[in-house]
C-alpha cells in the first residue's frame, strides 16, 4: 500500500479558514532555491526539477517496497528589502520550493535538487481560498491573529498549494499559508 502523507498526517495539509496554532516536527524536503516572480523561467524550472527528482525517489522507494504518492509542491517565500514584502517587484522575490519526502527517502535516493530538513516548530496557519493576488486579506488575518495570541514570526512565509493550477479556476485555487511563530508575551484574556 503506498505511503499518502496527505492522509496519514492531515494536521501538517489541512488548515481552517481562521487561523489555527500548530506545531510543526522536523521533516525531509526536496528543496529548490531560486529568485524571480512565480511562474517565471526560473520558478518553472525548479518546479520541473523538483518533480522529476520525486519521482525518481519515488521509484527506488517503491523497488525497496516503501512506495509513496508524491506530496503537494510548497514554498518557502522572502525578500531582501525594508519594504512591505507585497510591495517589492516580484522579480525580485526570493523563495525555495520544497517537496515533502516520507521518512524513507534519504538524500543518497535524490538527484538534481537539494535533500533538507526544516523544522517550523509552532506555526499558524490558515486555508486560503482564490487567487494569490487575494492573498493579501488573509495574511492580515493571520497577522491579527499574532498580535492577539502574543506571536510574531519566527521564520518564513510558507505556501503548500493544494491545488493543481493547471486544472484549478483561480477562484476555486487552495493554498495552506503558513507562518512559524515565536512567543513575545501571555495572549490577551477574552
Amino acid at each position: 500500500m503506498k505511503l499518502d502523507l496527505a492522509k496519514t498526517d492531515r494536521p501538517y495539509y489541512t488548515a481552517p479558514a481562521d487561523p489555527v496554532l500548530r506545531t510543526f516536527p522536523t521533516y525531509s524536503y526536496l528543496t529548490a532555491p531560486g529568485r524571480g516572480a512565480p511562474g517565471g523561467a526560473a520558478y518553472s524550472a525548479a518546479v520541473e526539477s523538483l518533480y522529476r527528482a520525486a519521482y525518481g525517489a519515488k521509484k527506488q522507494a517503491k523497488a525497496a517496497g516503501a512506495d509513496f504518492v508524491v506530496p503537494k509542491l510548497e514554498g518557502l517565500w522572502w525578500v531582501e528589502s525594508d519594504l512591505p514584502p507585497l510591495t517589492v517587484p516580484r522579480d525580485e522575490w526570493h523563495w525555495k520550493l520544497l517537496i515533502r519526502m516520507p521518512e524513507t527517502v534519504t538524500a543518497d535516493m535524490v538527484d538534481g535538487v537539494g535533500f533538507e530538513q526544516l523544522t517550523e516548530g509552532e506555526a499558524i496557519q490558515v486555508l486560503h481560498v482564490g487567487p494569490f493576488a487575494d492573498e493579501p486579506t488573509t495574511l492580515a488575518r493571520m497577522d491579527a491573529y499574532m498580535a492577539e495570541h502574543g506571536l510574531t514570526m519566527n521564520g518564513l512565509h510558507h505556501e503548500i498549494y493544494l491545488s493543481d493550477l493547471r486544472r484549478t479556476a483561480p477562484e476555486a485555487t487552495r493554498t495552506i499559508l503558513r507562518h512559524p511563530v515565536r512567543r513575545e508575551r501571555e495572549p490577551i484574556a477574552p
